[in-house]
């Protein structure tokens, strides 16, 4: 097919660094000390890490495990964490370490730990009523539902998406963006009409067709998009998420996997690109005519989990063309990269597609979940899309503090401010220390690095933490920074000094 031939490296001048020519040692000033609108730090943020075991895990979160292991799964534990004490960018755990936190709970605490705005929410006594009657919203929604909405998700709504449906978490907000998409899908077929026949009434009830129709949904290599049955079928990165689980059949095209840096690799990262949206449109094809229709192509802007995965603008733009000529509808799954860490409150913004995409997801830093939908995704029923609780106005109250909060402070901006120290701090230590880290690349402070293999990304996690820095990794050896939307430059080049602290001694 058709590439679209815009110059690949204009478009991602946020997506990676050029290179910088690393002499000597890397020691980076530790100056800022207020926001980008001027305003101080949170009052009492510590100034810095400080580590009081010799191990991370340190004795008492170790003897906590020990304890919560006799009831619970906690094969995913890593530390307990006093959240008493943590505050701001700097999280505490139960041994008394203070730790710069730039994974922020994967990537899901917008104003970091205890906001002095968030917790002065409590003092309103109407406030506390929403935490505790918690309504079943898609029937009983409180008096002040819609002003919420408007202020809070809908202040903030994706260009060109109007109409919103809430859920709790980010699987179930794909999962029911799924269903409205069959719904929609169906009803095409229908030629419009909103009825059901008595054989689609009860064929449905069998699992079997016309009731059940035989959609599927294309996602990507290296993609992830919840652990419910559904979103687990279109989840495509660690085996650990799927093995054993039944699966539907669905289609997965490649993702393009760029070579590092950008600028020497523009013809090749052209050939991947264009060699991965002809394989996307040859499987609609493929599967449309083998009566398993592809009802929608679901993609993140930045693949997460699985390693940090960039494209061009140019992909995003041919994927949506590919789903308007083939009938498919275009979901964006921004779960994780919503709510303003790349730099903008939506990451796709940064593609200017000609047109919304048809469905948004969201969690994580929006604290609710949910999904913005073009108008025709409504179902035309009640009941269609519900459970519930269908979210949860105690979460809608804070977002409104945090949205509020992002504008006063210009947090978008101090995003973008912190996310260049990391980049140029980053690029140069990776020309620095090659034989140990590369391929930096991200967009605001939603950034990633990639250690020489798995061995050296898990050592280099590790180290950090016992120089007070909690960090991530994803993919097979990525290591990823998910800091708070009010992470500055004091605390990006906090991270560098320790991070050449690690690399010089491994």
């Amino acid at each position: 097919m058709r590439f679209l031939s815009r110059n690949l490296i204009g478009h991602l001048r946020n997506h990676a660094a050029k290179s910088v020519a690393a002499t000597g040692s890397v020691r980076y000033q530790q100056t800022a000390t207020k926001l980008a609108s001027g305003r101080p730090l949170i009052a009492n943020e510590p100034a810095g890490p400080a580590i009081v075991t010799k191990t991370i895990p340190g004795p008492e979160s170790n003897r906590k495990l020990q304890e919560l292991s006799q009831i619970a799964e906690t094969g995913s534990v890593q530390l307990f964490v006093d959240y008493e004490r943590s505050l701001g960018n700097y999280l505490v755990d139960v041994d008394g370490n203070t730790l710069l936190d730039v994974y922020t709970q994967i990537s899901s605490l917008p104003l970091g730990y205890s906001h002095p705005d968030l917790l002065r929410l409590l003092d309103d006594p109407n406030h506390v009523k929403a935490f505790i009657n918690r309504p079943a919203l898609g029937a009983f929604p409180g008096t002040d539902w819609t002003d919420r909405l408007q202020n809070s998700l809908m202040a903030v709504a994706p260009p060109g998406l109007r109409n919103l449906c809430t859920m709790s978490c980010g699987s179930c907000s794909n999962e029911n963006a799924f269903k409205a998409i069959y719904i929609w899908y169906r009803t095409k077929e229908r030629g419009g009409d909103t009825s059901f026949t008595a054989e689609e009434l009860e064929t449905c009830m069998h699992n079997q067709t016309p009731g059940s129709p035989p959609y599927t949904i294309l996602s990507f290599s290296g993609a992830f998009h919840g652990r419910t049955m559904g979103c687990l079928s279109a989840t495509r990165s660690k085996a650990i998420h799927k093995i054993d689980i039944p699966a539907l059949d669905w289609p997965m095209a490649n993702f393009p996997q760029y070579k590092y840096p950008l600028e020497e690799y523009v013809h090749e990262n052209q050939q991947e690109d264009a060699k991965c949206l002809e394989e996307t449109e040859d499987l609609i094809h493929k599967y449309n005519a083998a009566g398993k229709p592809v009802a929608a192509i679901v993609v993140e802007p930045i693949q997460a989990e699985g390693g940090d995965n960039h494209a061009s603008p140019e992909f995003f733009q041919g994927l949506q063309q590919i789903s308007k000529r083939t009938g498919a509808a275009f979901l964006i799954d921004e779960v994780q990269t919503g709510g303003g860490p790349t730099g903008k409150m939506w990451c796709h913004e940064h593609f200017n597609l000609p047109e919304a995409p048809d469905i948004v997801t969201f969690s994580k830093k929006m604290l609710t979940g949910g999904y913005y939908f073009k108008e025709e995704f409504k179902p035309p029923q009640g009941y269609r899309i519900y459970n519930t609780w269908m979210g949860d106005p105690s979460k809608v109250i804070m977002l409104e503090e945090v949205v509020r909060v992002i504008q006063r402070d210009r947090l978008l901006e101090n995003v973008n401010e912190s996310g260049d120290v990391l980049m140029k701090g980053l690029t140069t230590l990776q020309n620095q220390y090659p034989q140990h880290i590369n391929s930096t690349r991200g967009r605001g402070t939603f950034i990633a690095f990639d250690g020489t293999n798995g061995a050296k990304r898990d050592t280099i996690v590790n180290k950090l933490k016992l120089q007070g820095i909690h960090s991530g990794g994803c993919g097979d050896k990525s290591v990823r920074l998910r800091p708070a939307l009010i992470f500055q430059p004091h605390h990006a080049n906090i991270f560098l000094n320790k991070l050449e602290t690690v690399l010089s001694n491994l």
